[in-house]
């Protein structure tokens, strides 16, 4: 990773000439994040639920597929490899994906359906998520290995983007594969068992999600022992913990750097994890240093945020 950044504030515009030069790696899971739109005016006779009145629908790329998708959005030339299922939600997806301008190389496993979340939103709030998810077969998983090992020579930066469906079963051999071909590589991580993530050069949980595996913290210091602790047990270069309306603090082995969230109106958070590891992702892989990408990541997650279900952060919304 580059030194640290200089105190003035950085802005994109000073690295997007390097970002179109440089290729970014996705691999996660996927998904198709669907959209229904509709009026709500009674309650249902059978339940005490809403009727909701459909009166359109969205579909957006999902997952792993956000993060593609938002890297695409600054710029940087984005490959996106994972497993989808043969079906038409799949083929959906590829369009999305293709509209996006992200080469994808999707799997087909006709074992699987491919993972949809489907939301059904009523004057401008959520009222029902429904899931259909089933993780991939060990073959398609083997498949996407072995391309993997051909995709990431040609990377300046690798994302792997775990949402716990399965699809990164190989992913502490991702990561070592990533690291001998000299290609930074980051982590969206899940789950309690972040031994898998060994060798990363920067995670990046949620508030919650560090928690769940460094334990409760007593005040400012004890958090940054905790983080520093699972630097060196993890052997990662940073790690970045994002605290929603607190903004983020980015922890290295020697220093530790509180950056306050962007003041707008909070819309939708949902995907905006993702807007942040591909914004880093890009920039990191365009050589800024580590500090200018977090400052520039903390932005596009305030673009973000003030938009409906998953969205992108755009150059001209950065300069």
């Amino acid at each position: 990773m580059a030194a640290e950044s200089s105190t003035a504030a950085p802005r994109f515009a000073d690295y997007a000439a390097a970002v179109a030069r440089s290729r970014v790696l996705v691999a996660g899971d996927v998904m198709l994040d669907r959209y229904w739109f509709g009026d709500v005016d009674r309650i249902s006779p059978e339940a005490p639920v809403p009727v909701v009145r459909i009166a359109r629908h969205e579909e957006r790329p999902g997952g792993a597929a956000n993060v593609a998708r938002n890297a695409a959005a600054l710029g940087a030339p984005t490959t996106l490899l994972s497993v989808i299922g043969s079906d038409e939600a799949g083929t959906a997806l590829e369009r999305l994906l293709a509209a996006e301008r992200v080469t994808t190389s999707l799997h087909r496993d006709p074992s699987q359906p491919t993972t949809v979340k489907l939301r059904v939103i009523g004057r401008q709030q959520q009222l029902l998520r429904i899931d259909f998810e089933t993780p991939p077969s060990h073959e398609v998983l083997a498949t996407k290995l072995r391309d993997y090992a051909t995709l990431v020579r040609d990377a300046r930066a690798v994302i792997l983007s775990d949402y716990g469906k399965g699809g990164l079963a190989h992913i502490a051999d991702m990561i070592a594969r990533a690291r001998d071909a000299g290609v930074p590589v980051l982590v969206d991580p899940k789950g309690d068992d972040w031994a898998r993530y060994r060798g990363a050069t920067l995670l990046t949980p949620n508030r919650g999600e560090f928690r769940e595996v460094a334990g409760r913290w007593r005040d400012a210091a004890d958090f940054a022992a905790r983080a520093r602790r699972l630097i060196t047990e993890l052997d990662l270069r940073a790690l970045l913990v994002t605290r929603s309306e607190e903004g983020m603090s980015l922890f290295t082995a020697d220093e530790a750097i509180d950056i306050p969230a962007v003041a707008r109106e909070v819309y939708d958070v949902t995907g905006a994890g993702d807007t942040v590891i591909a914004a880093l992702g890009v920039l990191i892989g365009a050589g800024a240093p580590l500090g200018d990408a977090v400052r520039i990541a903390n932005a596009a997650a305030g673009v973000v945020v003030g938009k409906l279900g998953t969205a992108v952060a755009t150059p001209a919304e950065l300069s």
